[in-house]
């Protein structure tokens, strides 16, 4: 390359990077400071939900510009449901309402369950803080201290909404491994049910894993409950001798059926948003979610807490919405035949 040729490549080149130094940096939204974001939670105070929902609250706006006060609220109601219709339909769409998504939401929609008033696929989602494998538990004094002994007995279950996994994962495992549940629903949470399992009006519950080992340590210690299955694809590796949902299947199609159910637990405990956010709001909201799972303020709370953490971003939880609504036909006929 000549002189003149070297000069002009040059000269380009320079003012290439002189551009791109001079081009303004892309704004944060700062909209939310001096405001006060309301976290919504599905589910009244004591479980999983609202384990994971206050400790987003707690470490959010720390991450957000302008570092607005967050505030969790617990709107219990028919499982979640009552929360996220709100959500869709009612709250702002500016960044100052946020909720703790049920974990069943796009699960429900696919199997068009009655109540519902939102499209999953439009909701913003913001990100997981973890997967979660549920499980469902008997009181001690419960004739019922085992997956085999619910398949020979009725065994009556507390839970909260008609749509809540508290009962439909219990009717599932009638239809798909022989199981002998009667779950009753109205109860507010997870803390309700225990008081009436420990009064002996129903046999046991069903919560997060997570939510137990942290809030009914002294339980577990002392073996006042007999885990009787764990909601999962696998089993996890603290879980090694009780059944997961999926091995419990009877045949091929059971288990298919089975395997779409768990996709709920993949979803784990989300924080979303209604739809119609501004681009920008909802990039502000994902960038303060994803930076907040790596803080260290958040591991150390959840190290010292005991308290289980996997992330995954929006795009991440926006594909498996998306991978729950191409269940086949056959397996939605199948599943709903568990909702009679």
């Amino acid at each position: 390359m000549t002189g003149p040729c070297v000069f002009r490549a040059i000269t380009a080149i320079a003012a290439v990077l002189a551009t791109i130094q001079t081009m303004p940096a892309r704004a944060a939204d700062d909209s939310l400071k001096g405001k006060t974001v309301s976290l919504y939670i599905g589910y009244s105070p004591g479980g999983g939900y609202d384990l994971y929902g206050r400790l987003a609250a707690r470490h959010l706006g720390d991450f957000i510009p302008g570092n607005p006060t967050i505030v969790a609220k617990n709107m219990p109601g028919a499982g979640g449901l009552k929360m996220t219709n709100w959500l869709y339909n009612v709250a702002p769409r500016d960044g100052t309402a946020i909720g703790s998504a049920p974990q069943q939401l796009p699960v429900e929609q696919v199997l068009g369950s009655k109540g519902i008033q939102y499209d999953a696929r439009k909701f913003t989602w913001i990100g997981r803080l973890t997967p979660i494998v549920e499980i469902s538990y008997t009181w001690y004094t419960s004739k019922t201290r085992s997956l085999a002994d619910a398949r020979k007995r009725e065994t009556i279950m507390g839970g909260s909404g008609p749509t809540s996994p508290t009962i439909t994962h219990l009717k599932e495992l009638n239809t798909f491994a022989g199981t002998m549940f009667r779950p009753i629903s109205g109860f507010k949470g997870s803390s309700e049910v225990n008081l009436a399992m420990q009064r002996g009006e129903v046999d046991g519950a069903t919560k997060s894993w997570a939510s137990m080992k942290v809030s009914n340590r002294a339980w577990l210690k002392d073996k006042k409950v007999n885990l009787l299955v764990q909601y999962a694809m696998a089993r996890a590796p603290d879980l090694p001798d009780v059944p997961s949902m999926v091995e419990l299947g009877r045949n091929d199609e059971d288990r298919a059926a089975l395997r779409f159910l768990a996709t709920g637990n993949e979803m784990g405990r989300t924080v979303f948003a209604p739809p119609g956010l501004s681009k920008s709001m909802t990039r502000t909201l994902r960038d303060a979610f994803n930076t907040m799972m790596k803080s260290k303020a958040l591991k150390d709370e959840a190290a010292k807490r005991k308290i289980e953490i996997g992330a995954m971003d929006g795009k991440g939880l926006e594909k498996i919405v998306a991978e729950t609504f191409k269940a086949s036909p056959a397996i939605i006929a199948r599943v709903n035949t568990t909702r009679n």
